[in-house]
């Protein structure tokens, strides 16, 4: 496939050419050293220093708890740092992943590592080339979902922000995920409408921190600000959202690939408000999957940063 990478733009920050560079050294030395093992084998090396970023990394430990604690608020003691350490340790092997998935997830060989599951729930749209916009989360190996639907004869196309460092970012899309195709987020727009007129899928990691100007859901029980682009696009050019995950199977390269709901365009005709409704619903499909298996979840995010106004406001008042 095409790799149709648009100008990067970036925020502006103190040019360090000597520690970037020094710093991809580090990432290529790390890459090399980690494809000398077989796939599974730098799986259980990965398991085991996702146990040590665990113990190391405070904050990032007790940022995982306090939402875990938060969403499963009636688990008893110990679950939630045995689920948190263990959603360090899916991290770290997710970081290995990006070294192999290229290779290994190819026309010839992918049925070796991806259960298909009920992935002909959207065979229709890949026939149809209806367009779609798939949206998934920091879970399992999203990027596998990429790879596996363009095998399928779906071509995707990821929208992702920029790498910090610039050697790196080319390292990365340009070598080891070069057979994604990439839009980035800054001035994506008519990237982004051009895949949906041509009746591609638009790929979105739908999970992360929003503005205080976009939709405010529910998400384990608390309320989350969450991109309103997603239910925006899809209204605006007829399209359905998929949601749809990459579940790892026995800690080993294996997936299965999901369909967790198909939102289309005749449901939300009738809503009250549809921007709203189509939000909340992509977002509690994402909440059913997780719940499926919570270990495979990036707990250590900052969901819940953004804080919805009526919260901000009654803080004030109590202060006053």
């Amino acid at each position: 496939m095409l790799k149709t990478h648009q100008k990067r733009k970036k925020k502006k920050k103190k040019n360090r050419p000597v520690l970037d560079y020094l710093a991809y050294v580090m990432v290529r030395l790390a890459g090399t050293l980690i494809q000398i093992f077989d796939i599974n084998t730098s799986l259980r090396i990965a398991r085991w220093l996702g146990g040590g970023l665990y113990l190391i990394y405070h904050r990032g430990r007790q940022r995982a708890i306090d939402n875990l604690i938060n969403s499963y608020p009636d688990k008893p003691n110990g679950w939630h740092e045995r689920t948190a350490r263990r959603s360090f340790e899916h991290l770290v092997m997710f970081v290995f992943d990006v070294f192999y998935t290229s290779r290994l997830v190819r026309p010839s060989n992918w049925h070796r590592c991806i259960d298909l599951g009920n992935v002909s729930n959207i065979i229709e749209l890949v026939l149809n080339k209806q367009g779609a916009i798939m949206v998934t989360a920091h879970y399992g190996n999203f990027l596998v979902l990429g790879l596996a639907m363009d095998t399928f004869g779906m071509p995707m196309f990821n929208i992702a922000r920029p790498i910090d460092n610039p050697y790196i970012d080319r390292y990365v899309y340009d070598n080891l995920l070069r057979s994604q195709t990439v839009i980035y987020k800054k001035g994506a727009t008519d990237a982004m409408v051009n895949v949906l007129k041509s009746g591609n899928a638009l790929g979105i990691v739908g999970d992360q921190n929003g503005k205080s100007k976009d939709v405010f859901v529910n998400f384990f029980g608390r309320k989350a600000a969450t991109y309103k682009s997603v239910a925006l696009m899809a209204m605006q050019y007829n399209v359905p959202v998929v949601v749809s995950y990459a579940r790892r199977v026995d800690d080993r390269y294996r997936f299965h690939i999901g369909v967790q709901r198909i939102i289309q365009p005749h449901e939300w005709q009738n809503q009250p408000d549809p921007l709203y409704w189509i939000t909340n619903e992509w977002t509690r499909a994402i909440e059913q999957f997780i719940r499926e298996d919570p270990q495979q979840y990036w707990w250590v995010h900052r969901r819940w940063k953004t804080r919805p106004p009526e919260e901000k406001n009654t803080a004030k008042t109590q202060t006053k």
